[in-house]
């Protein structure tokens, strides 16, 4: 019988809608899977607040625990929480429940190996899809084997104060000013950590969608999404705050809106946290991908660090920033890495550390970017759907490669002019094209070549 392709399984993770993609007998496979492909002995298991990740962690808990793992079940929590236990208690491994910011009817799960490495279908995910599609296909010989009697504990154990602690550390709250702060939650779980924090620190909050709630009342927890941005702008513009803040679901993301209430491209928070961080480890390295570069490159080089061209996608940037024991790593997708954080990303260091920045330069956030924009304006990422995206790609680097000051092949084609350059890459899983560009200092340049750029591709990929 052939193999089912399992559609839930990505590149980095498990995401798909219950049950058709993702269901309880799925979840106590991939736990017995996890256990045959990792031998761990303690595995540290978390849900976010959508109401099927109850019965999920209790189907994969059963699969774990029948292959002899020990379980620590951390509840309710945000994804960065679950790297954290595993790297804080020494674990083998952790799955975090979780569809982040996908409609209430998704649920999936990220796994990760001792000290929060992360498990990619690179590195065991394709695995252990393969042998879920054949116990599901009735070939479950293989997960069979690995079950000796359901001999693995369960311990429940709430490592919220350890956890609030180390985030702690990133700051010195004596040195902070007393900030306004608009903080969107989303209805995720970011409001009840924000919450704990606001306690702690002297910055005012006004929190909006708190409380978790995965049925999702004001909509999906997306905040790159127009509907979406307006809730923090607007509450920024009303109660005349210092900083915005929105998250995702399982605030693994961080977006940020200055104190006009004007959303700031992750893009320039690359820059700006290599600046905190530069200014914390004199001379470190800074990850980055490849699809906007110049503003990342002039602050890294400005401040003594040394920057790193790293592939897109958080695979890659965590494996890059380990070998190269890199202080930070950013990618304008509002991902941002931290090396005492394991390597791993975290939605909560950011705003704390541009928290800092703005007490400690007495700057409003509007003022620290700026220059940044109004230097390397950009286009946004432009998703343009194509028939034949590898043609596209091609013709591409045949007509402006020639020209080109340089032309980089790390994560699809990053093609350098004097004065303006673009990087497009292939999605992993759409027949998409992912366009970004940007130029020094030439705003009505990045207009004119965007649209020059789009015509070509749909053109040669249709």
């Amino acid at each position: 019988m052939a193999r089912e392709k399992l559609t839930g399984f990505k590149a980095y993770d498990i995401r798909g809608k219950v049950p058709e993609e993702l269901d309880e007998k799925m979840a106590e496979y991939i736990g017995r899977a996890f256990a045959l492909l990792f031998k761990p002995k303690k595995v540290a298991v978390g849900r976010d607040m959508r109401p099927t990740g109850q019965g999920l962690v209790e189907a994969l808990t059963k699969g774990l625990t029948a292959a002899g793992v020990d379980v620590v079940d951390i509840g309710l929590v945000g994804t960065e929480q679950v790297y954290f236990a595993v790297f804080a208690l020494e674990l083998d491994g952790g799955i975090m429940v979780t569809a982040s910011h996908n409609p209430a009817e998704y649920n999936g799960m990220k796994l990760v190996r001792e000290k929060a490495i992360p498990i990619s279908s690179e590195t065991g995910l394709a695995e252990i899809e393969g042998l879920v599609a054949d116990a599901l296909a009735g070939d479950s010989k293989a997960l069979d084997e690995v079950v000796i009697g359901g001999s693995g504990s369960v311990e429940q154990r709430d490592i919220q104060d350890l956890y609030i602690e180390h985030l702690l550390g990133y700051v010195k709250p004596e040195d902070l000013s007393r900030l306004k702060i608009v903080a969107n939650g989303g209805d995720g779980m970011a409001g009840p950590i924000v919450k704990v924090l606001a306690e702690r620190l002297p910055l005012d909050f006004e929190i909006l969608r708190g409380e978790p709630d995965g049925t999702f009342p004001n909509g999906v927890p997306n905040p790159l999404l127009p509907e979406n941005r307006e809730a923090t702008a607007r509450a920024v513009r009303e109660e005349g705050a210092d900083l915005g803040l929105a998250w995702d679901g399982d605030f693994d993301r961080c977006f940020f809106w200055d104190e006009r209430g004007e959303f700031v491209d992750g893009y320039y928070l690359v820059g700006l946290l290599a600046q905190g961080v530069l200014r914390r480890h004199r001379g470190a390295k800074i990850v980055h991908d490849p699809r906007l570069v110049w503003n990342t490159l002039e602050i890294v080089n400005q401040q003594g660090g040394v920057a790193v061209q790293s592939k897109s996608g958080h695979s890659f940037i965590k494996e890059r920033m380990r070998a190269e024991d890199a202080a930070y790593g950013g990618e304008m997708s509002a991902h941002h890495y931290f090396r005492e954080f394991s390597y791993a990303d975290s939605g909560m260091i950011p705003w704390l550390l541009v928290a800092d920045l703005l007490s400690t330069t007495g700057r409003p956030l509007s003022d620290l970017v700026s220059e940044m924009q109004s230097r390397y304006p950009i286009s946004g990422e432009i998703n343009t759907r194509l028939s034949n995206p590898d043609k596209a790609l091609a013709r591409l680097k045949e007509e402006y490669g020639p020209r080109a000051l340089s032309v980089d092949e790390t994560d699809g084609i990053s093609v350098e002019f004097a004065d303006w350059r673009f990087n497009v890459r292939p999605s992993n899983t759409e027949p998409l094209i992912r366009l970004n560009l940007e130029t020094r200092g030439d705003a009505e340049m990045v207009e004119r070549k965007t649209r020059e750029l789009l015509a070509f591709l749909e053109r040669e990929g249709a």
